[in-house]
């Protein structure tokens, strides 16, 4: 039997992507807020940007060189219309992509809306070390994917394995290059 773990506090940054939202009403940020800090984890930037890729990247690309963000959670933009753009976004970022996440957020959502679950484009992946998680925009989701898989995988403690206890490994392939 494994020792048991300590808890490793992240440093998880919230971005909105709405042309509507502001602060004030914004439920599906709000909503990532509440369970971050719930689990123990501390909410290192939270911001709101329009459904623009250039405005979208600007502020993710930021982050990536900020030492005090280990995750980032967007919410919005990850449907499939015109305006939805954070997943074009997002990919060219990701140096890898976390095909999982999807398909297990699929499978989630499925039990709570059915087929349309089909009609989200959520996904993941690594930039600089950094964990990027794409939720949709409502507030479910939002619920769905932190209490069903984002919650677990990001604590230390979880088993049988967690992107945490993977973090200090991310970045080994720039290592390779550099010696």
């Amino acid at each position: 039997m494994a020792e048991p773990r300590e808890f490793i506090s992240l440093r998880i940054a919230v971005l909105t992507v709405s042309d509507t939202r502001n602060l004030s009403d914004d439920k599906s940020g709000q909503v990532l807020q509440d369970r971050i800090v719930a689990a123990g984890h501390a909410i290192a930037d939270r911001q709101i940007v329009k459904d623009s890729v250039a405005a979208i990247r600007r502020v993710v690309r930021a982050w990536g060189k900020r030492s005090d963000i280990d995750a980032i959670i967007s919410t919005g933009g990850t449907g499939l219309t015109g305006r939805d753009v954070t997943v074009e976004a997002m990919r060219p970022l990701f140096e890898k992509e976390i095909e999982g996440f999807a398909t297990l957020f699929h499978m989630v959502s499925f039990q709570r809306i059915g087929t349309s679950t089909v009609q989200s484009r959520a996904t993941a992946g690594v930039m600089k070390g950094k964990y990027i998680f794409c939720l949709p925009g409502s507030p479910g989701a939002c619920r769905d994917a932190w209490d069903e898989i984002l919650k677990f995988q990001l604590d230390y403690r979880h088993s049988p394995c967690n992107f945490v206890e993977i973090m200090p490994r991310l970045e080994e392939h720039q290592k390779r290059r550099k010696g």
